[in-house]
């Protein structure tokens, strides 16, 4: 990587999501992200066009309209867009993570983790490669919900910056996912993204947002509690980022293991 990497300016887009209705949410989502001002990065929730729904041979979508619409709003706005959208593939659906650049740059990352609970491992197929993008000097880790859960998916060997985790993730346990995401951020080292969704879907299932920005101290650098639509912003700068990895370098001392 270059010595010298730019800030970063990041936005969560927490918004409530009409169900299984992608024409209306990319709609709502278009307006709401032409308010943003000057962000390289913005983060949009899991399953942004239809919400956590397991009816996937309905609702998923081959790589086409949701994918150009992502490449237009990144290229008319000039920041990198992420967030997932349930894919129709030649093996099946998956619930497939965008990570699109106002240059035209496309990144895919396939949930591997599906939660069992709502059926998600039965309308889904996993994924199984662990996807890092690299974009303007910074390395991004791509993961979605129920990925939270499991530590060893995302310890940072040394090879990530900023950890992105979108999701619908329920209220009844916003406590596990805020104290998630303070983990995540505190043992790798890193920036922690967790940009949720608000509202109820079509399942009945609350959500109250909860996204959070936070920093690789597992300090709290953006907050959005209350169960309202809402743009968190904030400005991650490299330059502390290195120099808190080189005074406190617990990597070093790090278990080894094999990602499986």
């Amino acid at each position: 990587m270059s010595d010298i990497t730019m800030p970063l300016n990041v936005a969560l887009v927490q918004t409530a999501l009409q169900w299984q209705n992608p024409m209306a949410n990319r709609q709502q989502l278009a307006e709401q992200i032409s308010r943003i001002q000057a962000a390289d990065i913005i983060v949009l929730p899991e399953m942004f066009t239809t919400g956590f729904s397991m009816q996937s041979e309905h609702i998923a979508e081959p790589e086409g309209d949701t994918l150009g619409w992502l490449q237009q709003q990144a290229q008319q706005i000039g920041a990198a867009l992420v967030g997932s959208v349930a894919t129709r593939t030649d093996k099946g659906c998956v619930n497939r993570c965008y990570f699109v650049t106002p240059e035209g740059q496309v990144t895919a990352y396939d949930k591997k983790h599906l939660f069992r609970m709502a059926g998600e491992h039965q309308a889904y197929i996993a994924g199984d490669q662990r996807v890092v993008v690299n974009w303007r000097g910074w390395r991004f880790l791509l993961q979605v919900c129920y990925d939270l859960r499991f530590p060893v998916f995302s310890r940072n060997c040394l090879d990530y910056d900023v950890a992105l985790y979108v999701a619908n993730w329920p209220a009844a346990r916003r406590h596990a996912w805020r104290t998630l995401l303070l983990a995540r951020a505190i043992e790798n080292q890193t920036f922690v993204l967790g940009c949720n969704r608000v509202g109820t879907d079509g399942n009945g299932v609350q959500y109250s947002g909860d996204s959070l920005i936070v920093d690789y101290l597992g300090q709290v650098v953006a907050d959005q509690a209350v169960a309202q639509p809402a743009v968190l912003c904030a400005t991650l700068d490299y330059a502390q980022l290195k120099q808190y990895r080189q005074q406190f370098p617990a990597h070093l001392d790090a278990d080894a293991f094999v990602l499986s």
